[in-house]
């Protein structure tokens, strides 16, 4: 007798290699031609090749852009930087004219500026993040919050205008310019400094609740420290875009001209940078675009230190972590 089996010469019978789906035998796709998945394949990576260049040109065309306005900048206005320029006040003279008054204006507006903006942003957000409920009204005031972030600066110009200089009788003062400067970074600050303590991680709170601290404690001697470093930097940031605006300033009434420097900002008047630099670009003569040109100097090297303190900051405190 032979060793085979009768079974396999049945009619319908299958071989052993076939009798359980899928326990045997090459799988359907193993048998296909892997020469067939090359066009996908190239045209894949033609599309990504393609978007890198795309991605690239467009953030050329921004660089490009922002070093030709620079070097026009530099070219006109470096010819007029020195420190009678730094020194001497606004005149219809040219070659006597100086941001003396704007350079104090802004210098003083940032500082009522953060020290208006800065408690009540990081408080706000410490609430949000540390003691609010999740609720549709915490939700609904994180969601006005982020909103308010994207509001144009003119607008947060008229609120200041009805509420700090009339309502308020605040006057057209560096405290109301302050104040509504304060208003137009205060969503931008409550919004990184959420993001930066969302960052510190939760171990670190059940941790110090674990040894017996308040919920307090925790966020004072744990939590904020922390989150200090994103925090500082958004709120330099935030500052390096409430240096640059113009109309907020405007319409709390700043001045066009001045020949002194603001030393009361309860009760004196101001002008800032960035308003120097408007009036002059609109009078005609060569010698104020000079002029304009380099009040913008002055400007970037201002938002320049602002940016590199927020770099300096975020490092050393990361550092001593």
């Amino acid at each position: 007798m032979s060793g085979r089996d009768p079974r396999s010469d049945a009619p319908g019978a299958r071989s052993p290699a076939t009798q359980v789906d899928g326990a045997a035998g090459p799988h359907p796709a193993a048998q296909r031609d892997p020469n067939q998945f090359a066009p996908r394949l190239v045209g894949r990576r033609r599309w990504g090749v393609a978007f890198q260049v795309i991605c690239l040109v467009a953030t050329l065309v921004g660089v490009v852009v922002l070093a030709l306005l620079l070097v026009d900048i530099i070219m006109d206005g470096a010819g007029r930087l020195s420190l009678a320029f730094l020194d001497n006040f606004p005149s219809r003279f040219a070659d006597r004219s100086g941001v003396k008054p704007a350079l104090w204006g802004s210098a003083w507006a940032l500082l009522l500026t953060v020290v208006i903006a800065f408690p009540l942003g990081v408080g706000t957000a410490i609430w949000l993040e540390e003691y609010a409920p999740d609720n549709r009204f915490t939700r609904l005031v994180e969601t006005n919050i982020a909103n308010l972030a994207g509001v144009p600066s003119i607008v947060y110009g008229i609120l200041g205008l009805a509420l700090f200089v009339r309502a308020m009788a605040m006057g057209r003062t560096l405290l109301a310019a302050g104040a509504t400067l304060a208003l137009l970074i205060l969503p931008v600050i409550v919004v990184a400094s959420q993001e930066a303590l969302k960052a510190v991680p939760g171990s670190i709170r059940l941790g110090a609740y674990a040894l017996g601290a308040t919920r307090w404690e925790a966020v004072r001697y744990h939590v904020f420290p922390l989150a200090l470093p994103g925090i500082l930097t958004g709120t330099i940031l935030a500052l390096s875009r409430a240096v640059g605006e113009t109309a907020p300033v405007i319409m709390v009434g700043a001045l066009a001209f001045m020949s002194y420097v603001p030393d009361h900002p309860l009760d004196d008047g101001f002008t800032v940078l960035p308003f120097q630099l408007y009036s002059w670009v609109a009078k005609p003569g060569a010698d104020f675009q000079e002029l304009a040109a380099a009040t913008g100097i002055v400007l970037l090297v201002l938002l320049l230190v602002m940016n590199g303190g927020a770099i300096y900051l975020r490092n050393k405190f990361t550092g001593e972590r």
